[in-house]
């Protein structure tokens, strides 16, 4: 095997377990990388509605549809939407709640994690690295490590133009002797890398690197035939195109339509049509002559103009006529209509998944309730979600090559630590805020219209889970909390409570208290202790006696 430019990280178990576990059907992989046989080439040519012929011609043109403004501001606003960053810290935290691991463990994790960051320059860079990935459709950067010292970690991450590089995945067979099937023996991933780009006699040409040594997280969206990477601006290409089109359309017809035009009705009697043609062409002549000063020489200069369609209509009339006339053709009376073009403009909007209502500047900003959020807005908030858990790999990946070289963890164990890991980015959308606070009102309303019930027709342990909607867990680690906390209470603080507050201790002066008088000086009876409550035994055998 050809020695590869960069690292790699126990990759000969997994090619023993490829050899272990044999089957004849090639692994599908969401990443777009370009399956060959073993020591073969490969090319690729992708034909998309016939204007798109390979893969840096698709990404040239997501780029040039991000320079349009319609789809610049709709980006911003997804942009804006999914990373938000203060003033005193980056947008994006990690949540390690649920590995159960050390303390340690987790302090070293996020130590790492924010380091990465820093590689990043998430803090300033953010935005840029997010936009990036969303218009590409991919994001690709080198591994840089010292590789005499591979125990200091990632030293840089540099970023590469998707357009010089691509993932290649190498598959070797071989015939069963028994079935005679072709059998997947293992297969070999790396990635080729050229200066001049992946296209034409270039595209078999470059420098294998290896795949631990580029981070690459895409899009997640394939084509049909699940051998390209597409963006989230494909699906946008052909309602930029019919607006862009639609708009041309309307400028002509304004310009062809806005001046008016007079018609011109010349009497040619009974001339014969040639001659007829030919007075008339003198007749526009003489009548279209223009003298025009020129500045330059003094002298008078005679411009003759030719008729065009923005301009008066000459037309021959017969003897019995009405003679010359001259009338005027009014302009257009709807060039204010512009209703087509809002409509391509609402459909491009749609196609990129942003409500129209955020892009209309009469729409006024209200924090309100939740039934004031729009369903658009529902969409908006879940699709920007999804967008956050696909970019969230980046970090999966780098993280996970500086907790290997750092020896926090071995692949294995980091293979189990990811299913626990999370990626909590910075809200700008109160929705989910709002949500949680109205559901909870709820539950609290209903809970105190059902404790009534509670011991005769509902029991706590139903209560919690059908309307506080406790899990097990929940249920556990509350009552974990509630015993904690009656732990850490002093016994005057469970035999009594703050002044005025039931079973806390009278003070001096309080009414009611032996010896005290009130403010006309008369003495002040003791206050009779209220009668507690029946029980719900003594309630029931009253009911039995009564009956």
């Amino acid at each position: 095997m050809v020695q590869l430019f960069g690292f790699e990280i126990s990759r000969r178990r997994q090619q023993i377990k490829d050899e272990e576990n044999k089957s004849f059907s090639i692994p599908q992989n969401d990443d777009g990388a370009v399956t060959v046989q073993s020591g073969a080439y490969y090319g690729t040519y992708v034909d998309l509605d016939g204007a798109v012929r390979n893969e840096i011609e698709l990404i040239t043109r997501y780029r040039e549809m991000a320079m349009q403004p319609e789809c610049e501001i709709a980006i911003d606003e997804i942009v804006n939407e999914s990373i938000v960053n203060d003033e005193q810290d980056t947008g994006v935290e990690i949540s390690m709640d649920e590995l159960k691991q050390p303390a340690s463990i987790k302090k070293k994790i996020k130590e790492e994690f924010e380091y990465t960051l820093k590689l990043l320059n998430f803090s300033n860079m953010g935005h840029e690295i997010f936009r990036r990935w969303y218009v590409d459709g991919r994001l690709f950067y080198h591994v840089v490590i010292d590789e005499t010292i591979p125990g200091a970690g990632i030293q840089e991450l540099r970023y590469i133009d998707p357009r010089r590089i691509r993932k290649i995945r190498e598959i070797k067979k071989k015939k069963d002797p028994k079935t005679g099937m072709e059998l997947i023996e293992r297969q070999q991933e790396y990635y080729m890398y050229n200066e001049r780009g992946m296209v034409g006699a270039h595209s078999n040409m470059g420098t294998k690197i290896a795949v631990d040594s580029i981070v690459n997280v895409n899009s997640g969206l394939m084509d049909s035939k699940r051998s390209m990477v597409l963006s989230y601006l494909h699906k946008a290409i052909k309602p930029l195109n019919q607006l862009r089109m639609v708009e041309d359309a309307t400028v002509i017809y304004r310009l062809s339509r806005a001046p008016e035009r007079r018609v011109f009705y010349v009497d040619v009697g009974n001339m014969p049509t040639i001659k007829a043609e030919q007075y008339l062409r003198d007749i526009m002549v003489k009548y279209r002559n223009k003298l025009v000063y020129d500045s330059t020489t003094g002298e008078i200069r005679d411009d003759r103009k030719h008729m065009s369609m923005l301009e008066d209509f000459w037309l021959p009339r017969r003897e019995g006529s009405k003679g010359t006339e001259i009338s005027t053709l009014p302009g257009g009376q709807n060039l204010g209509e512009m209703e087509d073009v809002k409509y391509f403009q609402t459909k491009l909007y749609k196609s990129l998944g942003v409500p129209a209502s955020r892009l209309d500047q009469q729409q006024g900003f209200s924090l309100g309730r939740t039934t004031e959020i729009t369903r658009d807005e529902l969409k908006f908030s879940k699709f920007v979600n999804r967008l956050r858990n696909k970019f969230s790999t980046l970090f999966d990946d780098i993280l996970r090559v500086q907790l290997i070289l750092k020896r926090v963890c071995t692949e294995d164990e980091w293979n189990e630590f990811k299913e626990d890991i999370w990626y909590d980015f910075k809200k700008d959308n109160n929705f989910d805020e709002l949500k949680e606070a109205e559901l909870l009102t709820n539950r609290l309303t209903l809970l105190q219209v059902v404790d009534p019930y509670v011991g005769r027709y509902y029991s706590k342990e139903w209560i919690r889970k059908k309307v506080l909607m406790q899990s097990e867990d929940d249920i556990k680690e509350i009552d974990k909390q509630i015993d904690s906390e009656q732990s850490e209470m002093t016994p005057d603080m469970m035999m009594g409570g703050a002044p005025g507050m039931p079973g806390a201790p009278m003070q001096p002066g309080m009414p009611g208290q032996p010896g005290m008088a009130d403010q006309n000086g008369q003495p002040m009876m003791p206050m009779e202790e209220p009668e507690p409550p029946p029980s719900r035994f003594e309630i029931r055998a009253n009911e039995l006696e009564f009956l």
